[in-house]
């Protein structure tokens, strides 16, 4: 029971500040990128800039070994996913790709589907990525 509470304590806080944050990047602030990444980093207890480097089978394996990655699968691919096309329109290539194969390792590992987003960010998508 407590971990569970402890699980919708943290999506909860994940949805409100991703939201913020990939609002902010779809406006072009790129803050926003980096504040999504961030998000991603405390949703995964890890530390950002670590996470988002690495490939993403070993993404995979982080994710897989704390335990946690089944709960947080779904946030964590749509987050990449959105990131990769907020990168993309922000022409850097590189990045939008590699978040582009983390999102489909993790939709591939934990059976989600990171194009379709959790219900809890179904009207931020609707809102602003509809046009992306």
């Amino acid at each position: 029971m407590l971990q569970r509470d402890y699980v919708l304590e943290i999506v909860g806080q994940f949805v409100d500040g991703v939201s913020v944050a990939l609002r902010r990047a779809a406006l072009g602030e790129k803050i926003g990128l980096v504040e999504t990444e961030q998000q991603i980093g405390d949703l995964l207890e890890l530390e950002p800039q670590t996470a988002l480097a690495l490939a993403p089978d070993s993404l995979v394996t982080m994710m897989l070994l704390s335990g946690m990655g089944d709960s947080v699968a779904e946030y964590v691919g749509y987050a990449l996913d959105r990131l990769a096309r907020l990168y993309e329109t922000a022409g850097d290539e590189d990045t939008a790709g590699l978040r582009r194969l983390q999102a489909k390792a993790v939709g591939e590992s934990f059976g989600c589907d990171p194009s379709t987003p959790p219900s809890e960010l179904a009207g931020l998508d609707a809102e602003v990525f509809q046009t992306l």
